[in-house]
């Protein structure tokens, strides 16, 4: 996975859920969709110097997953000496101790990311399962084409996806559950086609928890996402 791939797939996501997209670069993404949300960091190896991605920028010294096991490999992580008080227990943790970083297991085409699980295709992103196509994500599990979310499962072709599952084609969803074709959407479940509703269930074509006509709904709709692919 690289910037243009994952230029890609957030396009994708976009014309899935507003029709349209422009151009934009990936720090613009970050910026605009995912500013608030917990992602991988970049820290530096301190074995080889070399930059990688860690989840927590607490750590003094880092290693990646690949040079951790090929040190393994070669020489091994167990050490020699006598321990005779603590500053020698304390000699001995500061050689071995370094946070391992870009841990990505039974996954393929990742980047920048750390804690990844049985993913493919996957860019920047934290703590994540089972999922492909995920953008600026923290903590998805069983998902596709997810961008800028947290804390969800079972979701596809979502932006701003919070606490929540079962969720597609929707943009900017906290704890709901099954929600589809829908943008600000807040405690809710079993929602189609609604807009800016919160604490309802088994609801269509409402706008403000207010019952509207398909077609007014629809107008409406319309223009809201013509001003926000404009600001």
């Amino acid at each position: 996975m690289n910037d243009e791939i994952a230029i890609a797939v957030v396009q994708k996501i976009m014309v899935s859920i507003f029709g349209n997209y422009k151009t934009s670069s990936l720090e613009e993404i970050l910026n605009r969709y995912a500013f608030d949300i917990k992602l991988p960091e970049q820290v530096i190896d301190s074995t080889t110097g070399e930059t990688t991605w860690a989840a927590s920028t607490n750590p003094m010294k880092y290693i990646t997953e690949m040079n951790m096991e090929q040190k393994d490999r070669k020489e091994g992580w167990m050490q020699k000496g006598e321990i005779a008080n603590f500053d020698d227990i304390i000699k001995l943790w500061e050689q071995i101790n370094y946070r391992t970083t870009e841990r990505v297991y039974n996954s393929m085409d990742v980047a920048k990311s750390d804690t990844i699980y049985g993913c493919e295709k996957v860019y920047r992103s934290l703590d994540s399962r089972n999922s492909k196509n995920l953008i600026f994500c923290d903590g998805v599990g069983d998902s596709e084409y997810v961008l800028a979310s947290e804390r969800s499962v079972n979701c596809r072709f979502c932006i701003r996806i919070a606490d929540s599952a079962n969720c597609t084609n929707s943009y900017a969803v906290a704890c709901s559950n099954t929600v589809s074709n829908s943008f600000f959407i807040e405690d809710c479940s079993n929602v189609h086609e609604c807009i800016f509703c919160a604490h309802v269930s088994n609801k269509q074509y409402c706008i403000g928890n207010v019952q509207l006509e398909k077609e007014q709904y629809e107008m409406i709709k319309k223009k809201l996402i013509e001003w926000m692919l404009e600001n």
